[in-house]
């Protein structure tokens, strides 16, 4: 089965580029070769960028408050387990925690780094790492590989509230939807949503080897999925046969 989700709302997108930058992180950071750390360090750049936007903090704090305090109205609920409830709302309370003692934006204290920045400089442009450039980066990647994950483990120690409280958010929000099974006739599939009910992530499922490829749109209205097929010269054309996946939309 292969999952694809599509966001409702342009800071669940920011959320979804921010997970898939950390998992990718964390995938590097394990690894021995030099050029897996070398992009480990831009990826490490690219969640510094996502993360200079100046409300983003904020908005991740406000979610946290808001999932602790609708989890609150669940208290007394005999279908509700306590204890689970008084675990999440515990991580809530440790991610929020973590992240509001963070001073300024995400990663603000790597930028005090000036060989970082020496790097993230340069790392944008094609070839601009190279040894001529940057020597000391160079015997950098020279080192062994535990002194090189040593560094790039204590640089990612800044980032980790964010990623864990991001991590949190969107399980939560993944786990407020029940999948249905749905046929697109002819590859095209819509659905007009309820009025007065906010979805924030839709989650579409199908066998990976299917010879389709869902291109999405929703908003508070409706959704549409328009199922596409790749051609001989490799351009996408739409599909016009029936296509069964499975819809999950996230509130």
């Amino acid at each position: 089965m292969i999952l694809y989700e599509h966001p409702f709302s342009e800071r669940i997108r920011t959320y979804l580029r921010l997970e898939h930058l950390f998992l990718r992180l964390a995938e590097l950071v394990k690894r021995d070769s030099p050029i897996d750390h070398h992009h480990a360090l831009g990826t490490i750049f690219e969640i510094m960028d996502v993360g200079a936007r100046a409300d983003l903090k904020t908005d991740v704090l406000k979610d946290l408050e808001k999932h602790k305090q609708l989890l609150s109205g669940y208290r007394g609920n005999p279908v509700i387990s306590e204890p689970v409830l008084d675990d999440i709302t515990a991580q809530l309370d440790s991610c929020f925690a973590s992240l509001n003692e963070l001073p300024g934006k995400v990663g603000q204290s790597l930028t005090e780094n000036d060989w970082l920045m020496s790097i993230r400089s340069r790392v944008g442009i094609p070839g601009g790492t190279c040894e001529f450039d940057l020597p000391a980066y160079h015997a950098w990647r020279h080192l062994g590989s535990g002194m090189r994950q040593q560094d790039l483990q204590r640089w990612v120690v800044p980032l980790v509230p964010l990623a864990e409280s991001l991590s949190l958010l969107l399980r939560l929000v993944r786990d407020s939807g029940a999948p249905q099974k749905v046929v697109a006739l002819s590859g095209q599939y819509q659905q007009m949503l309820p009025q007065g009910r906010a979805f924030q992530l839709l989650r579409l499922q199908m066998d990976a080897s299917a010879p389709v490829i869902p291109e999405i749109s929703c908003n508070r209205l409706m959704v549409s999925v328009r199922f596409m097929s790749s051609g001989p010269d490799g351009r996408l054309q739409t599909s016009h046969q029936d296509t069964v996946f499975n819809l999950t939309l996230c509130s």
